[in-house]
């Protein structure tokens, strides 16, 4: 009897172990499908100060599946990898071929904000740029073209 009963339990706890991670899997694919699209900067600011308009005019971020395309002066493409709050970006092509560029990222009201560390030696801790200057904070808004 008291083998049916562990049995039992942990026959449950594989099932709930079994519901988390589809749950996981699911949210992570919902968030994956919100973050596919074409993003335009409403905001950027590095090392605390807030960039003119006209300093990202004619941006966008393109974001699929894993990969995305990024264009302003010229155009940039890698592979961007998301662990729930936290991104790392590899560039393939572009002025950032090669490069590794850590991340934390929000999807909050429509709005997409990633703080970036251009360093990319570790995660930076908010979405705060002020006294450090490989810190670049950019604020997307979803285009609907």
């Amino acid at each position: 009897m008291k083998t049916l009963r562990h049995n039992a339990r942990t026959a449950s706890c594989f099932f709930l172990m079994a519901i988390c991670f589809c749950c996981l899997s699911w949210k992570s694919a919902l968030q994956q499908e919100k973050l596919d699209g074409t993003w335009i900067p409403v905001k950027q600011e590095m090392n605390g100060k807030t960039l003119p308009a006209a300093a990202f005019k004619g941006q966008k971020l393109v974001i699929a599946d894993s990969t995305y395309t990024f264009t302003a002066e010229s155009v940039d493409k890698g592979v961007v990898k998301r662990d729930q709050e936290k991104m790392d970006i590899y560039g393939r092509e572009g002025v950032n071929a090669g490069r590794h560029f850590t991340a934390i990222w929000k999807l909050e009201n429509g709005q997409l904000s990633i703080c970036y560390n251009l360093a990319g030696d570790a995660y930076p801790a908010a979405f705060d740029t002020q006294g450090r200057p490989t810190y670049f904070l950019c604020v997307y808004e979803k285009s609907e073209n």
